[in-house]
Order: C-alpha cells, then sequence, then structure tokens
C-alpha cells in the first residue's frame, strides 16, 4: 500500500496521512474491511521501531465504527500502551479529516528473534 509513517510529533507513536483508492474498494465508494485491519496493524508495527525490535502480532481487535470512504483524507496514527516482558500492548485509529474516529484496533504483539523464528531447519 506503500503508506508513509512519520515519528508523530504529538506523542510517542507513529502517523500516516494517506487516501485509499477504488483499488480497495468493499462496500460501494467505502474500504474493505480486510483493508483496514491491514493498515492498523502495519500503523501498530511501526512502533518496532521506537524500541529497535522485532515483534510479531499475536492478536489484534478491530472495531470498525463507521464506513471508512475511499478517495478522502484519512490519517491513522499509533500509540504503546503497556510492555510487560516480551509483551506489547498497541493501540492504532484511523480517523477522518474531521477527527472522527472511524475504525480504531488493539494488539498484543510478542518480541521476537527474528534469526531464531525464521531459520530454516
Amino acid at each position: 500500500m506503500r503508506l508513509k509513517f512519520q515519528r508523530d510529533p504529538q506523542g510517542p507513536g507513529f502517523v500516516c496521512n494517506f487516501a485509499l483508492s477504488k483499488r480497495y474498494s468493499g462496500p460501494p465508494g467505502h474500504c474493505h474491511g480486510g483493508i483496514i485491519a491491514t493498515i492498523l496493524d502495519d500503523a501498530m508495527s511501526k512502533l518496532n521501531q521506537l524500541r529497535g525490535q522485532v515483534a510479531a502480532t499475536a492478536k489484534i481487535q478491530i472495531d470498525y465504527l463507521k464506513p471508512v470512504p475511499l478517495r478522502a483524507p484519512l490519517r491513522v496514527f499509533s500509540r504503546e500502551i503497556s510492555k510487560r516482558g516480551r509483551r506489547l500492548v498497541r493501540t492504532a485509529e484511523i480517523v477522518n479529516r474531521q477527527g472522527i474516529v472511524l475504525a480504531r484496533a488493539r494488539g498484543v504483539f510478542i518480541i521476537i528473534n527474528p534469526g531464531h523464528a525464521f531459520s530454516r531447519k
């Protein structure tokens, strides 16, 4: 999707301004729910850069609050809620130009050792 995230000047997280083309259609004129989930997961995953660690999504819960329109200015931002051991809890939201939350997610990520997790046996 080529989303370009930047450090959020409002706090310790990431933000991305974007608009979705008709390629991501679900209901007429609106985004497919799977794409919304992907955007939210990607936003939360960007927080790994703050810690310099690799973490995998273990669980994600998404609240689809309002339809996400195509071809409209949108913003997604993410924040870390907590860290306990290897367990990271994060949140992300997609908002429209007026700041109305259209979708939000809460995710649990587990810090992994990529050399071990992705080794070929």
